[in-house]
């Protein structure tokens, strides 16, 4: 570990038999900003051209005269003293950097950071580097992908990366990988003389192959960032991943690598023998994973697609049950993102879930919030407490959603066919959301929004002209390239729906060329195929009641997109007639072979786009029994 003292800007490293002490405070002066070059255009470059010898030398004497140290001058411009160390060891201690991390991870913008270094009057070289994280880290959340001139300009951060530029040898591994870590964050210039030394240093302390796991796994992203995930540097990392005793590892540096072959995802067939080790390693530790680690490996297992991994996903995610109060909004939607990826469901996960989001929507992030409808949209889970809060959330906060959110909330309704408590408001605050932000909705998801509250019957009259103008349509086909089967399919139902369940509608047609001539189209099918198997014992039930096969017929196309499972004919006395005539016929019947697909899990709640179906065949003069 090194010390670095700043304003009097002094730096120290443990590793040398002398503790080295650079001064840079002079070289910043107005009068010697000439001997450093900055370019301000999000990348920066430092070069040395006169070190400013004497002034250094006059600065640092003065200095430690009225410290009582005593100066051991080396050729003029670079001073050692061999107790700095030792007395920093004694005076700060750990207790002071555990205090520096915390107060660090308090501030939220570069100049709190700069300014708090500014007012210590030593730190280590992996406190100097984690500063320069923290300037990374507030950079990246505030979006800017150059570094700002304030940051640029300031003394302290043009100090911190002067002495890691000259310094670079005598820096600790964790400063170094660190401070690079830090600096591609911020766009730092690949060929800036700054982070050429950075790397040329790593690239030495690798070949000597004492490097941490976690400091490998650092630099391998680092270097991914600044060449590519096929770089030599990154194939030496893993070589040396591969040759440590990766069972005695600690659940951060697991967690390290799993990262750091997320972030090679492009490579990772190459390294996939080495990825089953670590698969199977982790299956042992998994009771060892905080809610954190948890979500982060779930992530990276996502990312990589190790469906080859499906022991330790079930692991993860009956551990992740006891953790469902604790996960961070981002972390239990990286679990939800793992649970929907691989196709997990766990009732007692489902009633963790439900109990948290009960009690916590209303503070819940709006992410988690459209997460967690999405996680029970796609495993078709109806959890009416779920369901019920959100749409509760929905009413009283709905401004905190985004519009793609709104869409994310509403869908799972329409699509599992429930209706909360309080639809009225429910519906009325979703219909004035729909008009004040209409046109922010993306195409898309705005059809998928009116779509599904046709589902439940809830029709959105009031916008079904604006989506059959050409305008809308056009904005539709541009947003997907190409108008879907898909949109078309929605599109129809709506107009359909009008149709049918509308008469007052007066507003515009959809035109033909938008139109489908059947719901049942791979591959969004807007009726669920019938069960062969359910459908065989039913035709056998039925030709043993009738007698013949000829009474029925089954898949049986109408006009209006529909496909009826099984059809049946009668006459006005209630006679069964063959199904090839078409005279006397008075009443069908339309026969739904309703299998458990047509239902939402566990459940005998039908699913959105089979009770519209039912609906729909209703209004079109069929008696509609389920089977």
């Amino acid at each position: 570990m090194a010390l670095m003292t700043l304003l009097g800007s002094h730096f120290y490293s443990s590793g040398l038999p002398t503790c080295r002490i650079l001064t840079v405070s002079e070289n910043l002066s107005p009068d010697n900003r000439k001997g450093r070059k900055i370019m301000c255009q999000g990348y920066f470059s430092l070069q040395q051209e006169q070190f400013g010898v004497y002034s250094h030398h006059a600065y640092c004497k003065k200095h430690h005269s009225e410290k009582g140290r005593k100066l051991y001058p080396v050729g003029g411009s670079v001073l050692f003293q061999t107790a700095a160390w030792n007395r920093f060891e004694q005076n700060n201690g750990h207790v002071d950097e555990q205090r520096f991390y915390k107060d660090l991870n308090t501030f939220t913008s570069s100049e709190q950071v700069l300014k708090f270094v500014s007012t210590l009057e030593t730190l280590s070289d992996t406190m100097a580097a984690a500063a320069l994280c923290r300037v990374s880290e507030v950079e990246q959340e505030e979006g800017g992908q150059n570094i700002p001139r304030t940051v640029l300009e300031n003394e302290i951060f043009r100090a911190l990366c002067f002495q890691f530029e000259y310094e670079s040898t005598n820096l600790s591994d964790t400063g170094l990988v660190t401070t690079l870590q830090a600096l591609t964050g911020l766009h730092v210039d690949p060929q800036s003389n700054l982070l050429v030394s950075l790397v040329t240093e790593c690239q030495n302390r690798l070949q000597q192959g004492h490097m941490t796991i976690h400091n490998l796994c650092i630099l391998g992203k680092c270097m991914i960032k600044l060449q590519n995930p096929n770089c030599a540097i990154l194939k030496e990392i893993i070589l040396q991943l591969q040759g440590k005793k990766l069972q005695e590892c600690a659940p951060e540096e697991i967690v390290a690598v799993y990262t750091l072959l997320q972030a090679a995802v492009g490579e990772v067939v190459q390294h996939q023998d080495f990825l089953d080790q670590l698969n199977n390693l982790s299956i042992s530790l998994v009771y060892k994973f905080s809610p954190k680690i948890t979500s982060q490996i779930l992530n990276a297992l996502v990312a990589l697609n190790q469906t080859r991994a499906f022991p330790l996903v079930i692991k993860l995610c009956i551990h992740s049950i006891r953790f469902v109060s604790h996960f961070t909004s981002e972390e239990l939607g990286k679990v939800l993102e793992g649970f929907m990826h691989f196709g997990y469901t766990d009732k007692f996960f489902m009633q963790a879930l439900e109990q948290h989001v009960s009690t916590c929507c209303l503070t819940m992030h709006p992410e988690s919030v459209s997460k967690v409808m999405q996680y029970c949209s796609k495993k078709m889970i109806l959890s009416k407490p779920i369901f019920d809060a959100v749409a509760e959330s929905f009413i009283y906060q709905a401004e905190i959603f985004s519009p793609v959110q709104v869409s994310q909330l509403i869908v799972p309704f329409g699509k599992l066919n429930y209706l909360p408590p309080n639809a009225s408001l429910f519906f009325r605050k979703l219909e004035d959301t729909i008009r004040t932000r209409f046109k922010y909705f993306p195409p898309h998801d705005l059809l998928n929004l009116l779509h599904s509250c046709t589902l439940i019957g809830c029709h959105p009259v009031n916008y079904v002209a604006k989506l059959f103008s050409p305008y809308f349509l056009q904005k539709l086909q541009d947003w997907e390239l190409d108008l879907g089967r898909s949109s078309q399919a929605q599109l129809t139902q709506l107009y359909l729906t009008v149709v049918l369940e509308c008469p007052f509608y007066k507003g515009p047609k959809l035109l033909p060329q938008y139109q489908v001539k059947s719901f049942l189209i791979p591959p969004y099918l807007l009726e669920t195929p019938m069960d062969l198997q359910l459908y065989r014992t039913v035709s056998a039930g039925l030709i043993d009641i009738l007698k013949a096969k000829i009474y029925f017929a089954s898949r049986v196309s109408t006009p209006c997109c529909y496909t009826v499972d099984t059809e049946i004919k009668l006459d006005e006395e209630g006679f069964v007639l063959p199904f090839t005539s078409d005279e006397d016929v008075f009443k069908r019947l339309a026969l739904c072979i309703d299998d458990r697909k047509r239902f939402c899990l566990n459940s005998h709640n039908l699913l959105g786009k089979e009770a519209i179906k039912q609906r729909h065949l209703q209004l079109l003069g069929y008696e509609v029994i389920q089977v």
